[in-house]
């Protein structure tokens, strides 16, 4: 099993916070703004980009960084079945890893809190980005066993469910954060997923 991070396995609630701290704008302008992006298939970034025309990502999370203001992610930014799942998972005998479009730092985050998990990742440590399939690639030869024997859980079609089960991995979306709700009931969205979820909870029962 291996799980996305950002509205899979993290509510991004106080980083989209964060941003519009940082941009200078209120934060139902910035969850409107992650909507209509959501809504037009565009990457969650342009968001951004909206707000502040040309802005360059990696520097600004690193002006972040230089004014103290970097990522965070607490226990209390989990969503609350996420340890008990990874928890029972690998009381069944199955090996938990997480990887997702996260930054190394937010990769460092998420070890600091001492998961349920067995492996963690994330995109900038690879070098490569969902959905590039060189990231399933990766995360194929990552995990033990066939392709076929892995199951990708995740929140976004375009980015989790769609390449990874391109690459040959079982695939799981949840429904929440924006993506999972708008897209889980799209034929080419939730659709192409072999289990569409409302809770974590749900995958222990379901694998068993």
């Amino acid at each position: 099993m291996v799980f996305d991070v950002g509205e899979t396995l993290v509510d991004d609630t106080r980083e989209w916070r964060a941003w519009a701290d940082w941009l200078g704008v209120p934060p139902h302008t910035m969850s409107a703004l992650v909507g209509a992006v959501t809504a037009q298939g565009r990457d969650n970034a342009d968001a951004l980009r909206l707000i502040r025309p040309g802005l360059d990502l990696l520097a600004e999370r690193q002006a972040r960084i230089d004014a103290g203001c970097g990522e965070q992610i607490a226990e209390a930014d989990l969503y609350g079945d996420v340890l008990e799942t990874l928890a029972d998972l690998r009381a069944q005998g199955l090996w938990v890893g997480i990887a997702g479009n996260q930054t190394a730092r937010a990769g460092d985050c998420l070890r600091a809190l001492d998961l349920p998990a067995d492996a963690i990742a994330t995109s900038q440590e690879w070098g490569v980005a969902k959905p590039d399939p060189a990231f399933f690639a990766r995360l194929s030869e990552w995990a033990p066993g066939a392709p076929d024997e892995v199951v990708y859980v995740g929140d976004h079609p375009a980015n989790d469910t769609e390449p990874a089960k391109a690459a040959g991995l079982r695939t799981v979306l949840v429904r929440r954060g924006p993506w999972g709700y708008l897209w889980a009931d799209d034929p080419a969205g939730g659709g192409a997923a072999d289990w569409v979820v409302d809770s974590l909870a749900e995958l222990p029962g379901l694998l068993r």
